[in-house]
């Protein structure tokens, strides 16, 4: 599970880093946010964050910090604040760094380096199906948000018999789902299925595209790359056939 994660998280994300180099800065946003969410679906989270000029903004489990660097471009006319990112992979916490200009601390999201009650808002994009302790990450995110801030969450759920087939991911149900968030002290505000929301602007998908394209050729051959797709492929075919959806959640911590 692990060796399968860091390859589709961690290798594939230094090597995106230097796809985006050959392209061109206006391909950073839409490659880094591969997996985290399209523009509609970061918009639809950051509304709900309800985010006040100043306020600390936490991304747990930051990937490449694409979806940050998004929401500092299109709400920097009601937003400017301090922004922690998370990420445990190291290879993408440092190419985060480089790419978009914001440090960034290589830490698990149930472990991390913050004080209590020290983030006004945080967001968490397809962290949860990764790990086998949800409560453990919900604990840990209740812990640094003041009371009242809010979070959201975007989540790979699981509907029919073959979410099983993806051994790297723990898939959790509607209902495991809305009971961690419960137990951990968080309230659910509204959600609603990416499929809902509009698909990302042909442009935004050209670049991430063309992206992809140049990773490709330069480590088709690399037995990781390979390891990679076949996830990307799995996991297409789940999204497809709905035996797992995508959830969009906007919550507090009360």
């Amino acid at each position: 599970m692990q060796e399968a994660l860091e390859a589709e998280f961690d290798t594939v994300a230094a090597w995106t880093e230097r796809a985006v180099a050959e392209l061109g800065s206006d391909h950073a946003i839409p490659a880094a946010c591969r997996g985290s969410g399209r523009p509609a679906d970061l918009a639809w989270l950051a509304d709900g964050l309800e985010l006040h000029d100043g306020d600390r903004f936490l991304d747990a489990g930051s990937g490449l910090g694409g979806p940050t660097a998004w929401l500092a471009t299109e709400y920097s006319w009601r937003w400017r604040g301090p922004v922690v990112l998370a990420e445990p992979m190291v290879h993408a916490a440092a190419a985060s760094v480089r790419l978009f200009g914001r440090p960034a601390l290589a830490a698990w999201t149930e472990e991390l380096p913050l004080r209590d009650d020290c983030v006004d808002a945080a967001w968490a994009l397809g962290v949860l199906d990764t790990v086998p302790d949800k409560r453990a990450v919900l604990t840990e995110l209740h812990r640094v948000l003041r009371p009242g801030a809010r979070l959201g969450l975007l989540v790979l759920v699981a509907r029919g018999e073959r979410a099983a087939e993806m051994e790297s991911n723990s898939f959790p149900t509607d209902v495991d789902l809305h009971r961690d968030l419960a137990a951990t002290g968080f309230r659910v505000h509204d959600r609603i299925e990416a499929a809902a929301l509009p698909d990302a602007p042909p442009e935004w998908t050209r670049r991430a595209e063309a992206v992809d394209e140049v990773v490709a050729r330069d480590h088709a051959d690399d037995p990781r790359w390979q390891q990679a797709e076949d996830q990307t492929r799995l996991l297409g075919g789940l999204l497809d056939s709905r035996d797992v959806v995508i959830v969009l959640l906007r919550c507090s911590a009360e």
